[in-house]
C-alpha cells in the first residue's frame, strides 16, 4: 500500500487580512485535513476587492509542500470553452466534449490526473473569478471537486456566484467600521481624515486599500479635503471595469440607466433590458437590485460617453411622469441641459423643498447650484446641500460641499464641529456664525445660539455662556425674538446659576412645544431632562427618533439616543439604556460623529461600572483609543471609574474622581453628568469621612429634585441629605425613611434597594444590626430582582456583618426583573409590544429586547407558553 509522506503545514507570515478570522481558519483547517489524507472543498463568496484572492494567495502560503494549480477565470474568455481548465496539467480533447459520454470521459481523465498527482504530495487547486470560468471547465471542475475526500487534494472555489459544490461555504462580508479604521492604521492614518475614508469604501478591503494608497501628501497632513470617491485606477474600479468591458452592449445599456437612477420600478427595468441584468448580477457588478459597491455605479458611469449618459438621462425623464417623480425627472433634464440654466435650477430648489429624503435634497441642491448663474444664490444652495448631506449621514460630501459655500456654511461648520470635532472649536465657530446670521437670518442666528450653549455645556466652561446670552440679548433688543430658542436659552442660564425654580416655566414652555422638526425635539427632551419629565422626555425623543429616521436625517440620531439613555438610566431601565448607546454608538461611527462616538462609549462604560462589571467597562474605555479630551467622555470616564471605587470599597479614590466633575475649572462640569452623578459624589464623601466636600453639590441637587419635583430624584435627595447627617442620628434615619417613601413603587427598583443598602450599613455601623438587617434583607431582594449580583453581594456582606448566619438566598420564583415582570404581565394579559411601550414609556425596540430576554429566562417560545406560565 502506497504511504505518502508527511507534510506540515507552515505558518508563514503575509499581509494581515483583518477581519477575515474566520476564513483564514477554515483555510489552515482544509490544508491539514488534506495533508493528512482528507481531502476538501472550500467556497469563498465575495464581492470584487472583498479580499478573495489575498485569501487565495494566504492559502498557496500556508501550503508550500503542495503542488499548486490554478485555473481562474478571466474577463473575455467566459465564452471560450476549456479555457480554464486549460491552465491545468491534464489531459485536454482535442475538440469539445458534446455528449453525456464524452463529458463524463474527459471529467473521470482530470480527476485521476490529480489523483495521480496527490500520490506523490497534497494538492491545492484553486479556482478564482469562479464566475468568469467558462462553463465547460466548471463543469469538470465540479465533478473533481465532488470526489476528493478521500485523497490529498484541496480545492478551493473563490467568486462572486459559485458552482453547485457541497463544501465548507463562507462569505465574505463588509468590514465593520472599527476593523475598516484598523486596515486604515495600517496605511498610518487615523482621525477625521480615516473616517471619511471608511465612510467611502463601505467596508471593501481594496477600496481602504486603493484610498489610502491614493492620498496626495497635503491630504494626508489635512490640508486639502478627503478624496470624494476611490482613485479611477485603484484595483477595485480597475476590476469592475474589465467586468463591464466583458459584458454585451445591451447590458450596458441597461446598467446606466440603473446607475443614474436608483429606485426604477421593476416593470420599466423590465422593458428597458431587465434580463439583461441577469448578466450583470453574475459578473459581480449587481447584487440583488442595487449595485453591489458603489465604485461600480462610479465605472458604469465614467465609461459611458457624454451622448450615452445624455441619452439616458432623457428616457429616464421621459419615464418618471407624474407629480412624485418631478424631482427626479428635473434633475435627469438638468443632466442634460446647458451649464447654467436659472429657471431650471429654481424650479429643482423649489421640489427639493418637498423631499424628505436628505440624500436625495443634497443630491438636488448641489444640482441647482451648478445650474445657477454666477450672480444668483449658488453659494446658498450649496450650504443647504450640504446641511441635507450631514443630515443623510454623509459628512465627507458636507464638507466638501460647504468648502464652496463660504459664509453661508459657517452655521453648518459649527455643528460638524459640535459633532464630531471638538466643543472648544465647535463654540467660536457657532458665536461667529450667530454674528455673521444675526442681521439677515436671525432665525438661524437664533439657532446657532442653541448649538452654542450646548457646546459651553459639553465643554464645561460655564463662564463661556454669558457670551451666549449677550448675543441673545441683542436679538431680543432687535425685536428678533424666536419664542421656542430664546426660551432654551434663558432655561439653561438658569439651570447653570442653579436657579432651578426659574428654569422651570422656561423649559417647561419647550417641553411643551409641538413641532415635526427632530432637532427641536431633541431640545425638548434636554428640557425635559433637566425638568424631571422622564416620561414626557422619552416620548418626544421617540417621536424625533421617528422623524429622524423616515426624513433619513441619521445624523440627528446619535444625539436622539444619547438623550434617550440618560432617561433610561433614570427611570432605572438599565438594560434598555445600554441598547440605546449600543444603537447610537453605531448610528454615530456611520455619520462620522466622533465627538458623539466618544459620550455614548463614556455611558457605555458608567452602565457598564453601575452592573459591577469591571472587565466591560475596561474594554468601552478602550474603546476612546488614546483617551478622550473631550469634557463630556472624561466626566462618563471618571464617574464610571469612581462607581468601580466605591463597589471594591475605595471611597476616597471615588470621592477624588468625582469631585472633579463638579469644578468648572476642570473642564468637566458638563451640567447633565454632574447632577445625575451628585448621588454617587455625596456617597463617596461620606464613606470617606469628608462630607463637606460634598455638600454644596448635595445642596444645589436638593434644588433641582424640589423643583422637578419628580419622586425619584426627591427619594435621591433624600438619601444625600441622610449621608451628610450624622450617621445613626434622629435625622439621617428620618431623611432615609423619606427616601423609601419616594421612590417609586413602579420603577427604580436598582436605587430603591441602594437606598436600603446604605441605610442597613448606617444602622449596622451605629451598632444596631438588629434594625440593619431587614434593610439589608430587602437591599438583597432588591438587587436580585434587577439582575445586580456584585451589589447583591455587597448586601451579603453587610448582612453577615450584622449577624446574619448565611448568604440571603435570592427569593424564589423570582427569575425576572421589576421591569421584566411588568413587560411579561402586559403581553400575557394580550398587549402588542407596541402597546406595552407606550404604556411604559419605552421604545417598541427595548420592549423586544426585553421580551427575548423573558422567554429566554422563563424557557419559554411563544405568548401563548408565556400567558400559561404566569
Amino acid at each position: 500500500m502506497f504511504v505518502a509522506p508527511a507534510v506540515h503545514i507552515l505558518a508563514v507570515r503575509g499581509p494581515v487580512l483583518r477581519g477575515r478570522a474566520r476564513e483564514l481558519t477554515a483555510i489552515g483547517q482544509l490544508l491539514r485535513r488534506a495533508a493528512a489524507g482528507t481531502g476538501g472543498v472550500l467556497l469563498i463568496e465575495g464581492d470584487p476587492g472583498s479580499g478573495r484572492s489575498a485569501l487565495l494567495a494566504h492559502a498557496a502560503r500556508q501550503a508550500p509542500g503542495f503542488t499548486h494549480l490554478r485555473a481562474p477565470g478571466l474577463p473575455g474568455e467566459a465564452d471560450l470553452p476549456y479555457a480554464a481548465l486549460q491552465r491545468l496539467p491534464v489531459p485536454l480533447p482535442a475538440r469539445r466534449a458534446r455528449t453525456a459520454e464524452q463529458r463524463l470521459r474527459l471529467c473521470t481523465a482530470v480527476f485521476e490526473a490529480l489523483v495521480a498527482r496527490s500520490r506523490r504530495g497534497p494538492v491545492l487547486c484553486v479556482v478564482d473569478d469562479a464566475e468568469l470560468v467558462d462553463k465547460p471547465s466548471l463543469e469538470v471542475l465540479g465533478f473533481v471537486a465532488r470526489r476528493v475526500a478521500e485523497h490529498r487534494i484541496a480545492v478551493v472555489f473563490a467568486g462572486t456566484h459559485l458552482p453547485p459544490v457541497d463544501g465548507t461555504t463562507r462569505r465574505l462580508a463588509p468590514l465593520d467600521t472599527v476593523t475598516a479604521a484598523d486596515v486604515l492604521a495600517d496605511h498610518g492614518l487615523a482621525g477625521d481624515l480615516a473616517d471619511a475614508l471608511v465612510g467611502l469604501a463601505v467596508g471593501n478591503p481594496a477600496a481602504l486599500h486603493d484610498l489610502a494608497r491614493g492620498l496626495t501628501p497635503a491630504q494626508r497632513r489635512g490640508v486639502e479635503p478627503p478624496p470624494a470617491g476611490l482613485p479611477a485606477e485603484g484595483a477595485l474600479p480597475r476590476a469592475y471595469r474589465m467586468r463591464l468591458r466583458a459584458l454585451p452592449p445591451a447590458t450596458r445599456r441597461a446598467l446606466l440607466l440603473v446607475a443614474l437612477e436608483d429606485g426604477l420600478d421593476p416593470a420599466v427595468l423590465a422593458r428597458l433590458g431587465g434580463g439583461a441584468l441577469a448578466a450583470a448580477e453574475r459578473s459581480g457588478l449587481l447584487r440583488g437590485a442595487g449595485f453591489a459597491h458603489p465604485a461600480a455605479r462610479e465605472v458604469v458611469c465614467a465609461e459611458a460617453t457624454l451622448a450615452d449618459r445624455q441619452r439616458a438621462h432623457r428616457t429616464l425623464a421621459r419615464l418618471l411622469t407624474g407629480e412624485a417623480h418631478k424631482l427626479r425627472r428635473l434633475l435627469h433634464l438638468a443632466a442634460a441641459t446647458p451649464p447654467t440654466d436659472a429657471r431650471l435650477a429654481d424650479e429643482i430648489e423649489r421640489a427639493a423643498g418637498s423631499v424628505v429624503d436628505c440624500r436625495v435634497g443634497s443630491v438636488a441642491l448641489e444640482r441647482a447650484a451648478e445650474l445657477t448663474p454666477p450672480d444668483g444664490p449658488a453659494a446658498a444652495r450649496r450650504a443647504a446641500a450640504a446641511r441635507y448631506a450631514w443630515l443623510g449621514g454623509d459628512p465627507a460630501r458636507a464638507r466638501r460641499l460647504l468648502a464652496r459655500a463660504g459664509p453661508a456654511g459657517a452655521l453648518l461648520a459649527g455643528e460638524i464641529a459640535l459633532r464630531g470635532g471638538t466643543a472648544g472649536e465647535a463654540l467660536e465657530l457657532l458665536l461667529a456664525a450667530a454674528d455673521e446670521l444675526a442681521t439677515r437670518r436671525p432665525d438661524q442666528a437664533w439657532r446657532a445660539l442653541v448649538l452654542a450653549g450646548e457646546a459651553v455645556c459639553l465643554d464645561g466652561n460655564h463662564g463661556r455662556y454669558r457670551e451666549v446670552l449677550r448675543r441673545a440679548a441683542l436679538l431680543r433688543r432687535a425685536g428678533c425674538v424666536d419664542p421656542v430658542r430664546s426660551a432654551q436659552v434663558v432655561g439653561l442660564a438658569a439651570v447653570m446659576r442653579g436657579d432651578h425654580e426659574r428654569a422651570r416655566p422656561a423649559l417647561r414652555s419647550v417641553l411643551e412645544l409641538s413641532t415635526s422638526d427632530p432637532e427641536v425635539l431633541t431640545s425638548a427632551a434636554t428640557a425635559g431632562l433637566l425638568l424631571g419629565d422622564d416620561a414626557a422626555a422619552h416620548r418626544t425623543l421617540e417621536r424625533a427618533a421617528s422623524l429622524a429616521r423616515s426624513s433619513g436625517a441619521v445624523a440627528l440620531l446619535p444625539r436622539v439616543l444619547e438623550l434617550r439613555t440618560f432617561v433610561e438610566y433614570w427611570t432605572g431601565s438599565y438594560e434598555a439604556a445600554a441598547a440605546s448607546a449600543r444603537d447610537g454608538l453605531d448610528a454615530a461611527r456611520s455619520c462620522g460623529q466622533r465627538a458623539a462616538a466618544g459620550n455614548l462609549v463614556g455611558l457605555l462604560a458608567l452602565l457598564a461600572a453601575l452592573r459591577g462589571d469591571a472587565p466591560e467597562c475596561m474594554r468601552w474605555m478602550r474603546e476612546l483609543r488614546s483617551g478622550s479630551h473631550a469634557s463630556r467622555p472624561r466626566a462618563l470616564v471618571q464617574w464610571a471609574l469612581a462607581v468601580l471605587d466605591l463597589v471594591a470599597g475605595r471611597a476616597a479614590d471615588a470621592l477624588r474622581r468625582l469631585s472633579t466633575m463638579a469644578d468648572p475649572a476642570s473642564g468637566s462640569s458638563t451640567v447633565l453628568i454632574h447632577m445625575t452623578a451628585t448621588p454617587y459624589l455625596v456617597e463617596a464623601a461620606a464613606a470617606a469621612g469628608d462630607p463637606a466636600a460634598a455638600r454644596a453639590a448635595a445642596a444645589d441637587f436638593d434644588r433641582w429634585a424640589a423643583a422637578t419635583g419628580d419622586p425619584t430624584r426627591r427619594a435621591l435627595a433624600a438619601r444625600c441629605r441622610a449621608l451628610l447627617a450624622p450617621r445613626g442620628s434622629a435625622v439621617a434615619l428620618a431623611e432615609f425613611e423619606q427616601a423609601l417613601r419616594l421612590h417609586p413603587a413602579g420603577g427604580g427598583d436598582f436605587e430603591r434597594a441602594r437606598t436600603e443598602l446604605l441605610l442597613g450599613r448606617d444602622l449596622r455601623r451605629a451598632r444596631h444590626p438588629r434594625d440593619a438587617r431587614p434593610h439589608l434583607h430587602r437591599a438583597a431582594e432588591g438587587f436580585a430582582l434587577v439582575d445586580m449580583p456584585v451589589w447583591a453581594a455587597q448586601a451579603t456582606t453587610e448582612l453577615r456583618a450584622a449577624g446574619e448566619s448565611c448568604d440571603h438566598p435570592s427569593p424564589p420564583g423570582l427569575t425576572l426583573t421589576a421591569q421584566q415582570q411588568r413587560i411579561a404581565q402586559l403581553v400575557a394579559g394580550g398587549a402588542t409590544n407596541r402597546e406595552v411601550a407606550a404604556q411604559l414609556f419605552l421604545s417598541t425596540r427595548t420592549v423586544d429586547h426585553h421580551l427575548r430576554n423573558i422567554f429566554s429566562r422563563l424557557g419559554v417560545r411563544s405568548r401563548t407558553e408565556l400567558a400559561r406560565t404566569l
